[in-house]
């Protein structure tokens, strides 16, 4: 009798002890970007993972993989899908793996502040939303990478026929870019992923980037360009994703947690990065042989703008072209 009340009670000691350890198992979500660790982008992301940290005591974790490591940003959205990831910051070009019509908001001249772009996104969020939750995905904020502009290593490019043989990266996957140049025409992009871009840049592979300058500063491109139209060409744009499985698994209350905290990062990233992207343009100003476009110089840009956008309505589907304005 006794031997049988001992093995009892080992069972419910052992019984007590596996639901307390299940209780208390810490969660860590595998999140990806672009941006190095020390960046505007992921000092925001560092500091969204230590109030996630605090507000579930420690039980659930956000790990970053940095620069790119985790792949490009089509392989990251396929990552996510798979369970591999749990989300990513991405830029535009990877939402429109997502969801095609947000790459519209990238589209050159559609936009000529920023307000304009906070007005036109806002007017397209809940559609935004509804249709990343239908593929699956959690979108916890935007954050913006900055107002693009042309650098150009030994000449400049004033106007788009200055583009005429030239070489300019474009993102693999991107839509928007190359028919802009096809636009231009006899323009050589050079396709690939951002993580290889530098050292096109330095075999001289690559002479043209059309980059917000916070990310040319950040990414090591700037050092290798020497002229920049000052001319703002559009407006970078990104966000914050998770697998709406991912946040599912979790507690009601941690599930609260990343989706507040991942709210204010993005806020924090859109306050933040806009101040910073204007403050590399200042820095850039002073290093490189800036142009500044005339009247004439800039109507032709929107001439190549306009073109480039009447190309696009076939390959970005929806009205979501109409209903920004962008042509």
């Amino acid at each position: 009798m006794i031997r049988k009340l001992i093995v009892a009670l080992l069972a419910a000691t052992f019984l007590v002890m596996g639901t307390t350890s299940v209780a208390h198992a810490k969660t860590t979500l595998k999140m990806a970007t672009l941006a190095p660790p020390r960046s505007p982008w992921g000092k925001v992301f560092r500091s969204w993972a230590k109030k996630v940290d605090k507000k579930t005591n420690g039980e659930v974790e956000l790990t970053w993989l940095w620069n790119g490591t985790a792949g490009p940003e089509k392989g990251v959205v396929e990552k996510i899908k798979s369970g591999q990831l749990a989300g990513a910051a991405i830029t535009a070009v990877g939402l429109m793996e997502i969801h095609k019509p947000i790459i519209a908001l990238q589209i050159p001249g559609s936009f000529s502040t920023w307000a304009e772009l906070d007005a036109a996104r806002e007017k397209l969020m809940p559609d935004f939303r509804e249709a990343m939750k239908t593929a699956g995905f959690h979108l916890g904020g935007f954050g913006d990478v900055g107002e693009a502009r042309v650098m150009s290593k030994g000449f400049a490019i004033r106007v788009p026929a200055d583009l005429k043989g030239k070489s300019p990266a474009v993102i693999r996957t991107d839509i928007i870019a190359p028919k802009l140049y096809e636009v231009v025409g006899d323009v050589r992009p050079v396709p690939g992923e951002v993580t290889g871009f530098l050292p096109k840049l330095n075999s001289g592979e690559i002479n043209v980037m059309n980059t917000p300058a916070l990310a040319a500063e950040q990414l090591q491109w700037a050092s290798r360009l020497d002229h920049m139209n000052a001319g703002v060409t559009g407006y970078g744009i990104g966000a914050l994703v998770m697998a709406q499985s991912e946040l599912d698994k979790l507690p009601a209350d941690q599930k609260e947690v990343l989706i507040e905290t991942g709210k204010k990062a993005g806020k924090s990233l859109t306050k933040r990065i806009r101040k910073e992207d204007a403050k590399a343009f200042e820095r850039l100003s002073r290093k490189m042989t800036v142009h500044q476009p005339t009247d004439a110089e800039k109507a032709e840009w929107r001439g190549i703008f306009k073109q480039t956008c009447e190309r696009l309505k076939g390959a970005i589907p929806g009205d979501v072209i109409a209903k920004i304005g962008a042509c």
